[in-house]
Formats: C-alpha cells, sequence, structure tokens
C-alpha cells in the first residue's frame, strides 16, 4: 500500500465534522478501495473549544487555515468555510501556489475565481475539485464530466436549493402560506446564515454556474445568472398550479446555443407528469440533456452532513487514486467566455396572478395591456370575493417573449384597481 494521504481541513460547521466521521468510521474501506490510507494532520475553525461530537484532539491545530499551505505534512487542503473570498479565497490561492491539492464544497468561491483557480491548479499540477459544492450528495459534477463526456450537451436544469423546495413542498403539504412555513424551516435550522443565499436563489445560481462551465466548457459567469427568488409565491399560487396540471418548483437552467449561455434561475410551473415535478421536501434533482443520451435524471439529498460530507470525501479518493485531471474536465486555458443571453430573451408561457379591487372594466383594462403588447390569452380563472371585495385574477398566457410580458405588466401594476404587484411565473414544459 501506497503511503498515507494526509490532510488539513480549515472549517469543522457540519460538513467537516461529517468528513472527520467518515473518515473515521471507514478508515479501512477507503484505503481499500484507494490504495492508501487518508489521514487528517491538521484542523482549523473559529472556535477550538466548541463541543462538536468529534474528537479533534489527535490532530494538529491552527488559529489561521492559511498555514496550512506552509506545512509540508499536508498534501490535501479542505477548505469548508464558505465564501466567495476573504479567507477562502486566500486558503484556496495560497495552497495551489504551495503546491497543495485544494478540495471545497464552497460554491461560491468556484462560482466567482473558478476559472482562475483551475489555471493556478494546472499550473501547480495538483488537483482542485468541488464535487460537493453543488447538489450535495448527487455525483453531478464527476457524471457530467466523465460518465456524459462522450456527449454534446445542450441544457442543464434542476432544484438545486433543498431548502426552497422544502417550502414549496410544505406549502403544498399544508395548505398553510409562504410566512407560516418560513417560520418552521428557520426553527428546523434549514436557511443559510445570510436566509437571502436561499430565499433570493442566489445558493441555486452558485450552483447553475458551476454546472454551466462544467457541462459546456465555458467560463463561471455568475455575474450574468438571472436570479428571482420564491418570497412571493403564496397558497393562493399552489392552489392554482395544481388546478392547472402543474407544480411549482425554483429551477436553475443553464442552456448553451448559438445566441450564447442562458442562465436563469426562478420559480417554474412544471407540469405535473414531468419527473422534477416529483421531487419534495430537501432533495435535490438534475436533468442533463445531450445529443447521444437524450435525457438524464439525477436525484437525491442536496445538503447535510452526510450527503455534503461524502462528496468531500470522493474527491478524496479520487485523489488518492491519482487522478489529477482539468477541474472543469478542460484545460482552464480552454474554457470560453460565452456571450450570456438576456433575460429579456426568454420565450414561453406565462402563469399571472393579479390580485384587484372587483370593479367594471377592471378586466377591460388588463386585457388591453396585453393586446397592446400582442400576447394573446389561453386561461382566464376568477374564483369568488375575498372579504375585502378585492378578487384574484389569475391568467394563463401564450407563448410571448419576457420583453413583451414585462411591458405588460408594467402597465397593468399602474392601474389604481391593482392592489398588489402582479406576480408572473414561468411555465416550462420540461
Amino acid at each position: 500500500m501506497n503511503k498515507s494521504l494526509k490532510i488539513a481541513i480549515a472549517g469543522l460547521g457540519t460538513v467537516g465534522v461529517g468528513v472527520i466521521k467518515i473518515l473515521e468510521s471507514h478508515k479501512e474501506m477507503i484505503a481499500a478501495r484507494c490504495g492508501r490510507t487518508i489521514e487528517i494532520v491538521a484542523v482549523s475553525a473559529s472556535n477550538r473549544n466548541r463541543d462538536r461530537g468529534v474528537d479533534i484532539s489527535g490532530y494538529d491545530w491552527a488559529d489561521n487555515a492559511v498555514d496550512f499551505a506552509g506545512r509540508d505534512d499536508v498534501d490535501i487542503v479542505v477548505e469548508l468555510i464558505g465564501g466567495s473570498d476573504g479567507i477562502a479565497k486566500a486558503l484556496a490561492g495560497s495552497s495551489l501556489k504551495a503546491g497543495k491539492a485544494f478540495v471545497t464544497a464552497n460554491k461560491a468561491l468556484i462560482a466567482h475565481h473558478g476559472a482562475e483557480l483551475a489555471d493556478m491548479a494546472e499550473a501547480s499540477g495538483k488537483a482542485l475539485r468541488f464535487e460537493a459544492a453543488v447538489a450535495g450528495g448527487i455525483p453531478i459534477i464527476k457524471s457530467i464530466g466523465e460518465g456524459l463526456a462522450a456527449n454534446k450537451l445542450n441544457r442543464v436544469y434542476g432544484i438545486l436549493n433543498g431548502t426552497c423546495n422544502y417550502i414549496l413542498t410544505q406549502m403544498e403539504a399544508t395548505g398553510q402560506d409562504y410566512d407560516a412555513i418560513l417560520e418552521e424551516t428557520q426553527r428546523l435550522g434549514y436557511l443559510e446564515a445570510d436566509p437571502a443565499l436561499d430565499l433570493d436563489g442566489i445558493d441555486a445560481g452558485h450552483k447553475l454556474a458551476i454546472l454551466s462551465s462544467v457541462a459546456f466548457g465555458v467560463q463561471t459567469d455568475f455575474a450574468h445568472v438571472y436570479m428571482e427568488g420564491i418570497r412571493r409565491i403564496n397558497s393562493v399560487d399552489i392552489d392554482y398550479a395544481k388546478e392547472l396540471g402543474y407544480r411549482i418548483k425554483l429551477l436553475g437552467i443553464s442552456a448553451l446555443s448559438d445566441q450564447g449561455l442562458e442562465q436563469r434561475v426562478h420559480p417554474c410551473m412544471v407540469p405535473l407528469s414531468s419527473p422534477i415535478a416529483t421531487v419534495d421536501n430537501g432533495f435535490n434533482a438534475v436533468v442533463v440533456d445531450g445529443d447521444f443520451i437524450d435525457q438524464t435524471f439525477y436525484e437525491g439529498r442536496g445538503a447535510g452532513e452526510g450527503p455534503t460530507a461524502s462528496a468531500v470525501v470522493a474527491d478524496l479518493i479520487d485523489i488518492a487514486r491519482g487522478h489529477h485531471g482539468h477541474a472543469f474536465f478542460v484545460p482552464a486555458s480552454e474554457l470560453e467566455k460565452a456571450k450570456p443571453v438576456p433575460m429579456s430573451e426568454r420565450n414561453g408561457a406565462y402563469y399571472i396572478r393579479l390580485h384587484v379591487t372587483e370593479k367594471p372594466g377592471v378586466i377591460a383594462d388588463i386585457a388591453a395591456a396585453f393586446k397592446d403588447e400582442n400576447i394573446s390569452l389561453d386561461t382566464m380563472l376568477q374564483k369568488g370575493t375575498e372579504r375585502d371585495g378585492s378578487v384574484y385574477v389569475i391568467m394563463v398566457t401564450h407563448e410571448t417573449s419576457e420583453e413583451h410580458l414585462m411591458g405588460s405588466l408594467e402597465r397593468i401594476n399602474q392601474l389604481t384597481a391593482v392592489l398588489d404587484k402582479a406576480l408572473a411565473i414561468r411555465i416550462e414544459n420540461l
């Protein structure tokens, strides 16, 4: 058996603790599978004395994780701190420059600096791995980069944030509104420290930028990911979606065409018959479309100690086996800079929810706003009157452009009878 592979772990939160548990409890099995032992030699975190439920007394402690880069007894630095810049970026750069392999679960770091770090890794001849940064326990990076390597891929999409999927699932299951389920979600500890990362689509946007790069061989371009969260979805939308034959899911969608790279994260109406419509609670799912495979579907837990730590350790095993290929499966210098496709060019059908005062002429004014933008309606629903004399009007459009739809909604929102800003949910017949 070859000499042991020695690692240092920066960050001892949920995932860091999970990595320790896996490496300690499966030590012999992992050694047998990769031909050498993987040994933790040092750790670092913000609080040395915190009780984490694992014994770290046998490892060296570093107050500053960047010190790992200068240690001769460290082969791989594992970064589980988070954040696109600060100590995480400093640790990545110093480790790779010092000739250490680098493994991370940090989606923000890779989404913002992936190409730069891949170039540094290649210059040092060391591995950069980030399987755990996308979809937790689903090995989607390896599946796309290796298992589907014989295909030209044209689209990748999926449920990339388990927290939002949990909220939408529970709203449907319980009939409660967004605020009530959000409170429960916070109590259960499912939200990021900054809830906006989950609720506004930022977390999913980071992951989508990484998937785009791996799938299409392009530079990560988080700056051009369109992001819209779930804060405005309410129980009315959940109910009407079901009546219309849909479920609401927050999806990340990326597609490469002759027009350029389309990257968007937003709530979608997906048909009840679609496999992705059946994915509930904290699960993630990713669908990949390619020329020879047609479509492949992957589902699993997208976060948490076990799934994410499992992905980190899988990367360590890969390196222990001597797999040191390109981080994005092509040389960093060959990652193309794709032309971004603006959201205004999206074409498709839309679900529109309007909350209006029930009085003569309102529907005619709304219809006129759609007519002036050449938008035709497929369906219009109106049921009962609220106690305050208002009513919800639900409309489904035929296919139109985002630019035309937003033009009509801007005009509709100015009507005095419209009580709340109109909600538009894109219909995706996936």
